[in-house]
C-alpha cells in the first residue's frame, strides 16, 4: 500500500516519508506534548523570559488532576486574557489560601507553606493580602516571582474570582528544553506536601 502510494506521490518515498511525519508531529503536538515559550518574568527565576518548556498534555487526562505545586500552561481566555499563561498552582478546588500568616508565608487549609526553594529572590509570598475558597473545579494559581506577576491575586473581582476551570489547563510543564544552558526537568517541590486535604482542615 505504501509502495503504490510513494509511486501516486511526486517525489515518491521521500515526500510519502515527510507527510507520515508531519501527520506524526501533528498528532504529538495537538494530544500529547507540546512546546510553549515563555513570554514574561512572572515565573522567574525558575523560567525566563524565552525559555521553551515541554508541556505533557497526557499530564491530566484519564482521571488525574492538577496538583499543588504543578506548574501549569492554560488558556486565559474570559479569566486573565486571550492568551496562554503559565502559572504555579497554589490552590485546587475546596483548598482555603489565605496570605499571609505572622511569618509572611502563604497558608493552604491552615498550614503554612515555604515557598523560598521557588520564589523569586527579595519576594514575599504577596504584597498583597487574601483571604479566598476556592470552588471546586478550578485552581488558585501565582506567579513565582510574585512582584512581577498577574495571577489569581489581581482577578479576584473579575468573571470567575480568579480561578481558573480545570478544563481550560493545556497541560504542566514537565521540562525546560531551551536554551540547552537552562535545560532541566521541572519537578513538583515538596513545599505543599504536608498541606492536608480540604475535608480534614475543615472537619
Amino acid at each position: 500500500m505504501a509502495e503504490r502510494v510513494a509511486d501516486w506521490l511526486p517525489g515518491g518515498r521521500i515526500v510519502l516519508t515527510l507527510f507520515v511525519c508531519l501527520v506524526f508531529l501533528l498528532v504529538l503536538n495537538t494530544f500529547v506534548v507540546q512546546p510553549f515559550q515563555i513570554p514574561s518574568g512572572s515565573m522567574e527565576q525558575g523560567l525566563r523570559i524565552g525559555d521553551r518548556v515541554l508541556v505533557n498534555k497526557l499530564a491530566y487526562r484519564f482521571g488525574a488532576q492538577p496538583r499543588r505545586g504543578d506548574v501549569i500552561v492554560f488558556d486565559g481566555t474570559g479569566y486573565f486574557g486571550d492568551a496562554d499563561y503559565v502559572k504555579r498552582v497554589v490552590g485546587v478546588g475546596g483548598d482555603h489560601v489565605v496570605c499571609c500568616d505572622k511569618k509572611g508565608r502563604i497558608e493552604v487549609n491552615g498550614r503554612a507553606v515555604d515557598e523560598s526553594a521557588f520564589l523569586y529572590p527579595g519576594d514575599t509570598a504577596s504584597s498583597v493580602p487574601f483571604d479566598v475558597a476556592v470552588p471546586a473545579g478550578r485552581l488558585f494559581v501565582l506567579g513565582d516571582h510574585r512582584s512581577d506577576s498577574s495571577d489569581s491575586r489581581d482577578h479576584l473581582g473579575s468573571p470567575g474570582g480568579g480561578m481558573i476551570p480545570v478544563g481550560d489547563v493545556i497541560g504542566r510543564a514537565d521540562w525546560i528544553l531551551w536554551p540547552s544552558a537552562h535545560w532541566k526537568h521541572l519537578t513538583r517541590p515538596s513545599a505543599y506536601a504536608r498541606v492536608p486535604a480540604p475535608e480534614r482542615a475543615h472537619g
